[in-house]
């Protein structure tokens, strides 16, 4: 067994991370909690007979910080060297959707309380739980989340998450929040908090200080932008031609394929994004689920594509509302895309978000909205 903390030590080593006292404490305590997880029975042995009952859940870990500064890359080394069958990691919003699907199917085929029956199917098959990105933006998802989180530890899981904000801070300001209070209690009762805020924003470091708007939309900005790609996923350019694709659910029982998707960061044409029926729930998919979003071949746009410009702006107000990096290539400068005929003018403000979406104030945000907009229940 490679342990996590043996691994960090050795990209440390190598130059590959910065030292950062913070991180390698983390780094150490994942070390414990994969050697736990590990040591424990497997289910049915007798050991597990002998105790008559699951083995109660390990501690888990809460590992919060500024965007870039290394929550993901020890979430991956955590997970990956977890050498245990029933594990599992998800995002949390992609997580949330399939809890309430379940509840909703609970609900017609039964009265009573859904939650228990729906922690039981979850947890059947899982001991470790790992989420990305921890956020809660909506009334529905807080008013469950102690008791469907109560459940799930109640049941023998571990849960490993990592957010942008500490505990105290999820869901501000939300509607009714006294509701969610328990969940952080919860929170800070069975998972050890963990702050990553060291100096290095290593995100950051990988847009780089150069152009993230590539004009024109020629060969070598679509080399630059797949260098990016390779920049921001740690993904070998080598194997480009694995590079892993997604479809992606927006809700009502549709997808939007997704042509290469990786560790939260994905690549669209304009075409695939805009030149298809597509409206706001869509592309709410894509700013919840991707902190990075590459789009190749944005052109200049008129009345006789008004459609695909209507499109575009309501995909440029999501990504901006959940704080998702933009790259991009494209004909023109976003103040002359979109420069005559109808919406030409509600257009100045999609421009303006475009420039603004490139400064460095933008790109030291956080992913996701502010915990205090309440976004409409799930259906």
């Amino acid at each position: 067994m490679t342990s996590v903390l043996a691994v960090y030590d050795a990209l440390v080593a190598a130059g590959e991370l910065k030292a950062d006292l913070e991180q390698r404490t983390a780094a150490a305590r994942l070390s414990q909690l994969q050697e736990v997880l590990e040591a424990a029975p497997p289910r049915g042995s007798l050991l597990w007979r002998i105790a008559g009952r699951k083995p109660a859940s390990p501690r888990g870990v809460y590992l919060w910080g500024a965007v870039g500064r290394g929550k993901s890359m020890l979430m991956d080394l955590f997970y990956d060297r977890l050498h245990i069958q029933r594990k599992r990691r998800v995002h949390f919003h992609a997580f949330m959707l399939d809890v309430h699907a379940r509840m909703r199917e609970v609900r017609k085929a039964e009265a009573g309380d859904p939650i228990p029956i729906v922690a039981e199917a979850l947890t059947r098959d899982v001991r470790c739980l790992a989420f990305d990105e921890m956020v809660v933006n909506n009334s529905a998802d807080a008013m469950i989340l102690s008791r469907l989180f109560t459940a799930l530890i109640e049941r023998g899981v571990t849960v490993v998450a990592t957010s942008n904000r500490p505990p105290q801070d999820l869901y501000k300001d939300g509607l009714n929040r006294e509701h969610f209070l328990p969940f952080i209690a919860l929170i800070e009762a069975r998972l050890d908090v963990m702050g990553l805020n060291g100096p290095t924003d290593y995100r950051r470091h990988r847009l780089g200080d150069g152009k993230r708007w590539f004009v024109p939309a020629d060969a070598a900005a679509t080399e630059a932008l797949s260098a990016a790609f390779f920049r921001l996923t740690d993904y070998p350019p080598e194997d480009r031609a694995h590079v892993p694709s997604l479809d992606l659910d927006v809700g009502g029982g549709r997808t939007l394929h997704v042509p290469k998707a990786l560790k939260g960061v994905a690549v669209f044409s304009f075409k695939r994004l805009c030149g298809e029926a597509r409206g706001a729930p869509d592309y709410l998919a894509v700013a919840r689920h991707f902190h990075s979003v590459i789009i190749v071949g944005i052109p200049r746009m008129g009345p006789e594509n008004r459609n695909e410009a209507a499109r575009f702006v309501t995909l440029i107000d999501a990504l901006y509302e959940y704080k998702v990096k933009l790259l991009a290539s494209a004909a023109a400068e976003p103040d002359s895309l979109y420069v005559a005929g109808d919406g030409a003018f509600e257009f100045e403000r999609t421009a303006s978000r475009l420039a603004e979406m490139q400064s460095g104030d933008y790109l030291a945000l956080g992913h996701g909205q502010d915990d205090a907009a309440d976004d409409p229940a799930p259906a």
